[in-house]
């Protein structure tokens, strides 16, 4: 199928899906699932981690075969059993995992297996001047020639999406687009995908966002416990109604309020002058029982700080302290003084997904339970059940692979690794991606019951309401550089102006 051109109204399908049915391990995963999905609308999959919404949409996108049932395209069975089947078809999915060459340029990976060629040879030409296009149509800003690895996670997503469109996509299925920008980021996604509907398109989206799938869905269709619940119009639903049709139950969404700092609270985390590359001159302090937020647009140097203040990165200027007092370099260093990293990748930086749930919740803490070169099981497995009970871990199996479990239980785990090691300081980096909207509340929980227990939490997260509902004070770095210092009770726009570079300097 030739790429669309830019401006050209592009045919999409009409999708029936009837009996969907998956199944992991004799664990249903989809069951018996209709679905109707109109040409050229935006219709989103929402439910809690589990429910089945993205295997349903890896299903469509080649991705996973189902089990039993059928899917139709404006009336005529066909067959997906790969992604190249759904690419045949004009759909491309974009996972959460990404599926993009590393060591390859953005303009590579777009038009990879594409090229246009003349007399047998490449030619690019061509495909600069059509890249050219779909940065005008996406209001993206990737440079080209960059390779792919080197790019942040959000700028990675951005590449997926240029090369869907210059394949000629039909149909664009999204799993947790927005779950890696930024918020300008967001904004600009959104507007892209009416774009894309209004060309067209049709765009499957699966979002735990639920402001954001009602802002742009024109249908939403909601999945719990791998079976299908309601599909109905977007315009007549609330977040709340949605969250009762997802769960079954009532789950209060607002932020739990943090507990007030002591007056005498000491300082538990306190840096001074770190510098190293995006990073500069950051200074910052924490008390013990304080939640400080760290807000900042991609490349503002957010993640970088938080490796620096964990050891993960030696700084080449300033020091960091933990209680008065500096720890040895490096992660062990840390670790030792009482901090603890929850990263940004949960998948690639946090957990051996090939793992087990009781191996990975065991591994920061090995040392408390060796007895020489031998581990003590029964106290590994005493400690590893009253960590992952403590955070409400949901696994039928212990010794199953973490990667088995959905991505809030994943999360959820990852604390209970970190406190088992009973941390002064938790560093927290996007703490609740990629989860639920019950996972995302029990976590928001979780933080502000550790801080109220003495506990120094810094929280790095892309969404502004998550740090202005969590935090006593959110930093503002642009640039790497430190530029506002806000309050509790902060209005979101003066913090995001701020972020933007929209308030002068450093408050």
């Amino acid at each position: 199928m030739p790429p669309s051109r830019r401006g050209d109204a592009v045919h999409a399908p009409q999708i029936t899906v009837r009996g969907i049915g998956k199944s992991y391990s004799g664990v249903t995963v989809l069951h018996d699932v209709d679905l109707d999905i109109a040409p050229g609308e935006v219709h989103s999959l929402v439910g809690e981690n589990g429910a089945g919404k993205s295997t349903l949409l890896k299903i469509l996108g080649g991705a996973v075969r189902a089990d039993a049932g059928a899917i139709s395209f404006d009336g005529e069975p066909v067959v997906i059993g790969s992604p190249r089947d759904a690419i045949a078809h004009g759909v491309s999915l974009i996972s959460q995992e990404g599926a993009l060459v590393p060591a390859l340029s953005v303009l590579e990976n777009v038009f990879l297996a594409r090229w246009s060629q003349r007399a047998g040879f490449r030619d690019g030409r061509p495909d600069r001047e059509r890249f050219d296009e779909l940065l005008e149509l996406t209001g993206f800003e990737v440079d080209p020639q960059a390779r792919v690895d080197r790019l942040p996670i959000g700028t990675q997503q951005q590449v997926e999406i240029l090369r869907s469109l210059a394949r000629g996509a039909r149909v664009i299925a999204l799993d947790e687009p927005t779950a890696v920008l930024a918020e300008h980021e967001k904004e600009n996604l959104l507007e892209l995908i009416r774009t894309l509907a209004g060309r067209g398109t049709t765009v499957l989206l699966v979002s735990h966002f639920l402001d954001e799938v009602l802002s742009v869905a024109d249908r939403v269709t909601v999945l719990r416990d791998g079976g299908l619940v309601m599909t109905a119009d977007a315009a007549g639903l609330t977040p709340g109604a949605l969250v009762r049709h997802m769960v079954g139950r009532e789950i209060d969404v607002l932020f739990p309020e943090p507990a007030p700092v002591a007056p005498d609270a000491p300082v538990r985390l306190r840096a001074r002058g770190l510098r190293r590359g995006m990073v500069q001159d950051v200074d910052l302090e924490v008390r013990a029982g304080e939640i400080l937020g760290i807000a900042g647009l991609v490349g503002s140097g957010r993640t970088e700080t938080l490796r620096l203040l964990f050891g993960a990165d030696r700084p080449e200027a300033g020091v960091v302290e933990v209680d008065g007092t500096v720890p040895a370099p490096g992660p062990r260093g840390a670790m030792a003084a009482g901090v603890a990293l929850v990263p940004e990748s949960r998948k690639e930086q946090g957990l051996v997904m090939s793992s087990s749930l009781r191996d990975n919740v065991a591994l920061a803490s090995l040392g408390a339970r060796r007895l020489g070169p031998l581990v003590r099981r029964p106290a590994e497995r005493s400690a590893v059940r009253a960590a992952t009970t403590s955070v409400d871990v949901r696994a039928a199996d212990p010794g199953a692979p973490v990667e088995t479990l959905s991505g809030g239980n994943q999360q959820k785990a990852l604390f209970a690794k970190w406190l088992l090691r009973s941390p002064r300081v938790l560093l927290i980096d996007e703490p609740t991606r990629g989860v639920d909207v019950a996972a995302k509340a029990q976590i928001h929980q979780l933080v502000t019951s550790l801080a109220a227990d003495g506990m120094a939490v810094v929280c790095v997260s892309s969404e502004i309401e998550e740090l202005l509902g969590l935090s006593h004070r959110v930093l503002v770095l642009r640039h790497g550089r430190v530029v506002g210092d806000h309050p509790r009770g902060t209005p979101r726009e003066t913090v995001i102006a701020n972020a933007f570079g929209d308030e002068g300097e450093p408050s």
